[in-house]
């Protein structure tokens, strides 16, 4: 439930109705506004309407109203407007379009440099690379751990360019988060849900991708464990789903994009290079993505796709990079958006 306080209440007013719903068996969330306090009510309400009532009567309390999705914290009525927040230097949940670009796996040093350095020329705000790898095969390569992250460091330190990379592991989070300046959680861990709990401990920046049988309220649901855990800077990634279709590696649900902005206040990007499977695909995708509302995109890009360690057959190069980057911007302000 969402507990509104009156414009004006007082701190000991908005601490009683924090403690009255601690009491009820509640996790309060604050969102401080410039004319008001709203209180985000984290719990089990059904059966229990005499709390709406108990909270009411507080002072400084204007109205309780109850959240009826599951998805408390990251639906519409608890929060209205979009969230919006920073990873490093960038501003995302805005109207600028902040794209993320950079290989599937950090293989060597001069491969993550050229990369970095040609992404940043064209326009990317943010670096994405692999340093710890989740493969369907367990003999494929696994990424290079530590020295991924180190060499991730060095080209944020090169080009500015914040760095974006997966978490697998709670027990590798502490390293990963002294090196990246926003955790990915992919496909397949989407649903772990320890995962998900000490990454929303962590309040580093999330890119939370939806898993490939995933609905979208599961989908909603698994950003809940985040937030729930008090980290509030969540994006939510669209990266296809797995259908009967076999043309492309996913099927791409556009949809998706505008179904989580009308349910959700969090951001929506878009990944259309596992969305589609197949580089030829990945620019028109990306326009399409932008043109339904995506809030950013995160594109693979490698220097020489043919001898990638992975993913090489969804990477652009970095020429192709830039053109996308060029064909964006005129799709971008025609839908009131910037690049």
């Amino acid at each position: 439930m969402i507990v509104v306080m009156k414009s004006g209440a007082s701190k000991e007013q908005i601490q009683k109705a924090v403690s009255t719903l601690d009491e009820l068996g509640y996790k309060a969330h604050l969102i401080e506004g410039v004319l008001r306090t709203v209180i985000g009510a984290v719990g089990d309400e059904r059966g229990k309407p005499q709390d709406v009532e108990t909270l009411s009567v507080l002072e400084g309390v204007e109205k309780v109203v109850p959240i009826l999705q599951p998805y408390k914290l990251a639906s519409r009525d608890f929060k209205a407007e979009d969230t919006q927040f920073t990873i490093g230097d960038t501003l995302v949940g805005n109207k600028k379009i902040p794209v993320i670009a950079g290989p599937c796996s950090v293989e060597n040093e001069e491969q993550i440099m050229e990369i970095a350095k040609s992404v940043k020329e064209s326009g990317a705000s943010m670096l994405r690379g692999g340093a710890y790898k989740p493969r369907t095969s367990p003999y494929a390569f696994q990424g290079l751990g530590i020295e991924g992250l180190k060499l991730l460091a060095k080209a944020r330190e090169l080009t500015g360019l914040p760095i974006v990379t997966e978490i697998l592991d709670p027990h590798d989070l502490d390293a990963v988060c002294e090196y990246a300046d926003m955790l990915q959680i992919g496909a397949r861990n989407s649903q772990n849900y320890a995962l998900l709990k000490q990454v929303g401990k962590s309040k580093k920046p999330v890119l939370l991708k939806r898993g490939m049988a995933t609905t979208i309220m599961e989908f909603l649901m698994c950003a809940e464990y985040i937030l729930s855990e008090g980290n509030e800077n969540v994006i939510l990634c669209e990266r296809g789903i797995r259908t009967f279709e076999t043309a492309t590696r996913n099927t791409f649900d556009l949809n998706a994009i505008p179904v989580l902005k009308e349910k959700t206040h969090l951001p929506v990007f878009a990944d259309p290079s596992h969305g589609t499977g197949y580089w030829q695909y990945v620019t028109p995708m990306a326009l399409a993505a932008i043109a339904a509302g995506a809030d950013g995109l995160i594109i693979e890009v490698h220097n020489n796709p043919a001898v990638a360690i992975s993913d090489g057959g969804q990477s652009l190069k970095p020429r192709k990079f830039a053109a996308l980057m060029e064909k964006a911007l005129p799709v971008a302000r025609a839908v009131g958006r910037e690049m």
